[in-house]
């Protein structure tokens, strides 16, 4: 099969006949074998009647109904797990992602090898409310990502390889960063295409501004995973060693301050009631707290079953 459409959705029943009318439509004009995944997360209206109407009428049509509201990462790992086509397509519900662009995005992956293409919706119908973050949003993953290329990492036309999205995990609400998980698994392959964006026709959007502070949250923590998610100790054990050495040497001077003081016959304060030698104290409690948990932090690794889990490519053996 060529081409695997995964689509995530929320209460659109108005926009799924008109949607699939034109993927089908533009899967046909270009001879492409195909097939239509629908993942209702959740929704309260009749969206999962009217997937069950389009698989009656299509052999292409696949549907998977949630029975909550559980999130799009959740939805597209689902789909993922279901896609059977050589490249996987994913877009959004809401007819704002034009199908026109697939033909474009299947040649990119197929004939200029990239792993993932990513779209890039230049001209948007969105107030400023929320360009503006986005534009922030994405400047400082794109630092921090190291993938200099793309301008909207959030965008929800995105084009894989099929081993790509049979090999990363898209869990919680990393929706956001499948380009870094991707990088992170090896395939750095990572283009991007200018994509058609389109006024929304119908309903509201499903998103609110607390998923930039969110996605700042979890752009930390899959940054610390990739960073130091197989070796916690160098980085907590580092920093706890540091902390601890600044506390045991403030601790010695105000012990050796206090010896020189006596041995001088000069009249000081006892050490106790200095504020300092609490510090001192405290700085060494937290330095050891720091160092155990990195040590604690090694010893799950150790024992995690997926601890040697990594990515090949190929692999050449003897005598075959």
């Amino acid at each position: 099969m060529d081409i695997s459409v995964v689509i995530p959705l929320y209460n659109e029943e108005e926009s799924l006949p008109e949607l699939y009318a034109w993927i089908e439509r533009v899967m046909n004009e270009h001879g492409f074998s195909f097939e239509v995944i629908f993942i209702n997360d959740g929704s309260t209206d009749k969206s999962w009647q009217v997937i069950e109407d389009l698989a009656t009428g299509s052999d292409h049509v696949k549907g998977i109904k949630f029975r909550r509201n559980y999130g799009k990462s959740p939805a597209l790992y689902c789909g993922f797990k279901e896609a059977k086509g050589d490249v996987v397509i994913t877009m959004d519900a809401d007819l704002q992602d034009s199908p026109d662009e697939i033909p474009e995005l299947y040649r990119m992956i197929t004939s200029e090898g990239y792993d993932l293409v990513s779209g890039y919706k230049q001209k948007r119908y969105d107030p400023l409310s929320k360009t503006i973050p986005t534009k922030l949003f994405n400047a400082t993953v794109r630092r921090i990502s190291g993938i200099h290329n793309l301008h909207d990492f959030n965008c929800g036309l995105k084009a894989y390889r099929k081993d790509v999205v049979k090999n990363i995990e898209v869990y919680g609400e990393m929706h956001r960063f499948i380009p870094y998980l991707a990088k992170n698994a090896g395939f750095d392959k990572i283009g991007e295409k200018v994509v058609h964006h389109q006024a929304r026709k119908y309903g509201k959007s499903k998103f609110g501004l607390n998923r930039f502070v969110n996605g700042y949250l979890d752009l930390t923590t899959l940054w610390f995973l990739s960073s130091f998610g197989r070796k916690p100790m160098h980085v907590f054990g580092f920093l706890g060693t540091i902390v601890f050495i600044i506390g045991l040497l403030s601790a010695i001077w105000i012990g050796a301050d206090k010896l020189i003081a006596l041995a001088h016959h000069v009249p000081q304060r006892l050490v106790t009631d200095s504020p300092y030698f609490y510090i001192s104290l405290t700085m060494m409690m937290i330095g050891t707290q720091l160092f155990l948990a990195g040590f604690l932090g090694d010893l799950i690794s150790r024992s995690a079953s997926t601890r040697n889990d990594y990515q090949i490519e190929e692999a050449i053996r003897c005598g075959e």
